[in-house]
């Protein structure tokens, strides 16, 4: 997997296991908070910001102990 970039990439990557339409306000709103965030951290640090999620550990829920919701 090659490393994303973009804000807006980073933030599809993400939401795409939901499969949302994008055309709800709650979606809206998501993105744009994720987007704020993102383009924040970026222009904080000095060197561009890319995410390689093969890099990261993979996190497991538990569901028992957190609930089946």
């Amino acid at each position: 997997m090659t490393e994303i970039r973009s804000a807006d990439a980073i933030i599809d990557f993400c939401l795409a296991p939901l499969a949302l339409d994008g055309s709800s306000a709650a979606e809206r709103e998501v993105r744009r908070r994720m987007a704020h965030v993102i383009k924040t951290y970026q222009a904080r640090i000095p060197q561009p910001v890319a995410v390689d999620f093969n890099a990261m550990p993979p996190l497991v829920i538990n569901e028992a102990a957190h609930g089946y919701e």
